[in-house]
């Protein structure tokens, strides 16, 4: 039987244990695992008449800094939707747009 050698043994190694990045993955997707439950668990209680959501993003470790990492990230999706839906409204509505827009600036 052939003995390995410590190059093999390295290559090896280095095939079958985690890479940094799929540490990470599994990191994130433990603290999502974790958000998601105690979600669920606010919001499957009996006792709650009204779900509040910025409770929800409070009390959940995380959770908001998460929400708004993912609307940024979002933020070029919904500029794209935005520009190509510019042609079918109407003028008016665009009219109205541009309003809101000059508010926005003051």
């Amino acid at each position: 039987m052939p003995r390995k050698s410590a190059e093999n043994i390295e290559e090896v190694e280095e095939k079958t244990s985690p890479s940094q990045e799929e540490k990470k993955e599994t990191s994130e997707v433990d603290k999502l695992s974790e958000m998601l439950a105690s979600v669920l668990e606010y919001i499957s209680d009996d006792e709650i008449e009204e779900i509040d959501i910025d409770y929800i993003l409070d009390k959940t470790a995380g959770l908001r800094d998460w929400w708004n990492q993912y609307k940024e990230k979002n933020r070029k999706h919904i500029e794209e939707e935005i520009r190509e839906s510019l042609g079918e409204l109407s003028l008016e509505e665009l009219e109205k747009i541009r309003e809101q827009i000059k508010e926005t600036k003051k």
